[in-house]
């Protein structure tokens, strides 16, 4: 197994201070243009990543880019991870700006809600095409990259599930839960593959955060707060201060883990209220 980056169980007090420090280090955010994505894109940027964002519509990706760019360097990757060759496309595209790469967000993601006796078979594949494949094969594709970044520290790859992987929520989502809960345990079995090229995977299970695809939450955020022990929605702070943490040296000990970030929605009554997790699209 590779060791890299720090291994002592006590810090100089220089290693303490920049704990959650970004600084000099390159980014890609996949579904970065809006919601969970644009909130982990500023976040980085605000503590001196290099950040470049993927999504499907390269109008919106290009558009948030601009605005992201008052805090940093961002950079606009339009591509679709649903395909092997949309993957592929988008690995290169990032090759053709950098050598390595510090931190991969594997935040692209899809929902679809239909009654059981009437889901379909596109509904599934969409789903897992975009929740489950595409981060697989960007990692896979990206891994070149990961590895050669990871000199005097770890390299880093953020998934993002949902706290749906964990619990139902009242929605008949099929298959969002499925690749949420399938999305958690291949982060655990990355994690134990990549830890030996100096690349820790680790993930996020984002609760009631306002977004397209939660639209319950950005629609009625004080009545999906009600059920909430934090007694109120998360905010971009919130989903950024996570990533932050398992991005930078300060997470470096989180290996496989898929942290909750959720205001308690897991451990409530019911265990996801309304609106804790996302809703379709």
């Amino acid at each position: 197994m590779t060791s890299v980056g720090p291994r002592t169980t006590r810090d100089s007090p220089k290693v303490t201070s920049n704990l959650f420090s970004l600084e000099g280090r390159t980014a890609l955010v996949t579904g970065g243009s809006r919601g969970i994505g644009r909130m982990i894109a500023e976040g980085f940027l605000a503590h001196g990543a290099r950040v470049y964002i993927s999504s499907r519509k390269a109008d919106a990706c290009d558009r948030t880019a601009r605005e992201l760019a008052e805090l940093g360097e961002c950079t606009s990757l339009p591509g679709d991870v649903s395909t092997l060759a949309g993957v592929q496309q988008l690995a290169a595209d990032y090759r053709a700006h950098e050598p390595s790469l510090d931190i991969l967000v594997n935040n692209a993601g899809a929902a679809w809600g239909a009654p059981f006796d009437e889901f379909p078979e596109a509904g599934w594949d969409k789903v897992m095409d975009v929740n489950v494949k595409g981060v697989f094969f960007l990692t896979q594709a990206l891994k070149p990259e990961l590895a050669k970044a990871a000199t005097d520290h770890l390299a880093k790859v953020v998934n993002i599930a949902s706290v749906d992987g964990l619990a139902t929520n009242p929605w008949e989502t099929y298959s969002y839960h499925a690749s949420k809960a399938a999305l958690i345990h291949l982060t655990r079995r990355m994690a134990v593959r990549l830890i030996s090229d100096g690349i820790v995977v680790s993930g996020i299970a984002p609760g009631a955060f306002a977004s397209s695809m939660n639209r319950t939450a950005r629609d009625s955020a004080d009545e999906v707060a009600a059920h909430l022990p934090a007694g109120r929605i998360g905010t971009s702070e919130d989903m950024a201060g996570a990533a932050i943490y398992l991005a930078s040296r300060a997470g470096d000990y989180v290996v496989g883990s898929t942290i909750p970030v959720d205001g308690g929605a897991l451990i409530s009554v019911p265990a996801t209220p309304p609106g804790s997790g996302s809703v379709p699209a």
